[in-house]
């Protein structure tokens, strides 16, 4: 199954996240807490006894930023310049001498080399990018062997009230910057086309599960 859900580009991405940036830590700090707070302690896990190198994709305000440890040396990138401005505002008043850059730049086009980071992290990015399957493609390439991806996501309902809400809100994708209707099967299916991509654990997050956490391992 090809990403073929409502459309949404680029350009209204950027002009919907220039008009979330000066509120968004206001409406969603809350709600995806749990979300950021699983993906961080996962990340974590992996820089128990080692520094490794981290890049966030979506990285936003940077709400997700002081959850890590300080074993974890980020790099975070997003497509909307004022949103990076939040974070890189952040950084500095908490101090976050972990996050060695924030950067303008396109998930699915990302600009390091092959092999690059131990990890990568995409807190709610998948139904903001235009191209799922282009960005995952994009964050397996620059993972180590070995290393992990760690998805947070909104995975749509299949039926029922919750499915028509997200169908309706679906035809809002442009002005929204994001796509309410995402169903597993996008993943799924770019899962079964890649032969050095595992996947070692998905659960659902609060608040009432509207959220999953999904972690893939590169062989």
């Amino acid at each position: 199954m090809r990403d073929t859900l409502s459309s949404i580009s680029h350009a209204d991405v950027a002009t919907a996240y220039a008009r979330w940036a000066p509120i968004y830590d206001l409406v969603f700090t809350a709600n995806m807490r749990p979300g950021r707070r699983a993906g961080a302690t996962a990340i974590n896990a992996l820089a128990k006894d080692r520094e490794i190198s981290l890049l966030d994709v979506g990285v936003g305000t940077g709400l997700e930023l002081p959850m890590f440890s300080p074993q974890v040396k980020i790099t975070g990138i997003d497509l909307s310049e004022p949103m990076l401005a939040v974070a890189r505002k952040r950084v500095q008043r908490e101090g976050l001498n972990n996050v060695i850059a924030l950067q303008t730049m396109d998930a699915m086009a990302l600009e390091f080399p092959d092999a690059h980071f131990d990890a990568v992290i995409a807190p709610y990015v998948l139904t903001v990018v235009p191209d799922a399957h282009r960005t995952l493609d994009e964050m397996a390439r620059v993972v180590k062997p070995g290393g992990e991806i760690v998805l947070v996501n909104h995975i749509g309902a299949e039926k029922g009230l919750m499915a028509a809400l997200e169908a309706w809100l679906g035809r809002r994708a442009a002005a929204l910057g994001w796509r309410p209707e995402f169903p597993w099967a996008i993943i799924g299916d770019w899962l079964a086309k890649r032969s050095d991509i595992a996947l070692v654990e998905r659960r659902k997050l609060a608040p009432f599960n509207l959220f999953t956490l999904i972690r893939l391992v590169r062989h």
